[in-house]
């Protein structure tokens, strides 16, 4: 791993990764207008290289495609790595709660201890591996007390296939049950510039009981990349081709925010995407940023935020240009 890349610790689990993450939701190329596999790999192969340990997954990207790659990807490199993974997202039994279709595959929200022991032997056979080191409940099961799910967890975790316990998309009170019923690690949640709502809400909590934050589209999906012009087009099954968000109107207030940071990024020799993940990462509470890449490209460039320290003039510079070009973004 780069001597300056930095790492931090997933909660109380004793396991360290990298900050900047690798979020792989777009390699499995469902919502996303498809994938490449060898780029993907590429992709994957050169954020390792770059310093990047961390490498977030789970089953719903693609029906497996997304840990599929990577397991392709990460085959002789595994002690370079922490595998973040998930569970809950359930194709298999038609048990739970209904969430959505999939490639015309109903997709259940599932945390029953069943569900969870399937597929978390799936996940180990997609990528290639003995044991998931952060394993995650990606949404949550209304049909299934929280103290269930912490329990099967903590098996697992006792029997050494999964090393640390986190949750996604929880509210509040999910985060309080998940306390009460065992070590919570992490949760993953979005976070960005333009999604900020869980500073006043799930942030507190899990600073309190020393949780790590995750947190995902940390780019707003490639919003603030600084790398879609405002005459770019989606197509396919892409989900942001309409999404109101990627408007040209808000494409255009990305760019003025860019140009309101280049001096700072002129300073750093960083593009926009780097400076955006080092104030993401430099934001209390936020402990990791999974960034997507769909090119070996794109995970140098992410990787090399790692490394960037933004001081505390600079951090204010840029709230300032935050509130001055993005607080008026179309929803």
């Amino acid at each position: 791993m780069s001597s300056q890349q930095i790492t931090r610790q997933i909660g109380k689990s004793g396991v360290h990764a990298s900050a900047v993450g690798l979020g792989t939701w777009a390699i499995g190329g469902w919502m996303w207008g498809g994938t490449d596999e060898q780029a993907s790999i590429r992709a994957i192969e050169a954020s390792v290289d770059a310093g990047i340990s961390l490498i977030d997954t789970a089953p719903a990207y693609g029906l497996g495609r997304s840990e599929e790659i990577v397991g392709k990807a990460i085959k002789g490199k595994r002690d370079r790595v922490v595998i973040a993974t998930k569970c809950g997202l359930n194709w298999h039994s038609g048990k739970g709660n209904h969430f959505f279709d999939q490639d015309g595959k109903p997709v259940h929200r599932y945390l029953g201890a069943d569900g969870i022991t399937h597929e978390l032997e799936q996940s180990l056979r997609r990528l290639g591996t003995d044991h998931i080191d952060l394993y995650i409940t990606h949404w949550q099961d209304p049909t299934t007390p929280i103290a269930e799910t912490m329990a099967v967890l903590e098996k697992l975790k006792a029997a050494g296939k999964i090393r640390a316990i986190g949750a996604s998309n929880v509210t509040t009170q999910d985060l309080e049950d998940y306390v009460v019923a065992g070590q919570i690690d992490a949760i993953q949640e979005r976070y960005s510039m333009i999604d900020r709502e869980i500073e006043g809400s799930l942030l507190p909590i899990a600073r309190r009981h020393d949780i790590a934050t995750l947190s995902y589209s940390s780019l707003a999906l490639g919003l603030l990349s600084g790398a879609i012009d405002p005459a770019r087009e989606f197509n396919g099954d892409d989900q942001r081709k309409d999404n109101p968000r990627f408007s040209a109107a808000n494409r255009h207030k990305v760019e003025r925010l860019k140009q309101a940071i280049a001096p700072i990024a002129t300073q750093h020799l960083a593009s926009m995407a780097q400076i955006v993940i080092a104030w993401t990462l430099a934001q209390p509470g936020i402990t990791f940023a999974l960034c997507g890449a769909r090119n070996a490209e794109q995970a140098a460039d992410n990787a090399r935020a790692g490394e960037i320290a933004l001081d505390t003039g600079e951090l204010a510079a840029i709230d300032a240009a935050i509130a001055a070009h993005l607080t008026a973004l179309d929803a």
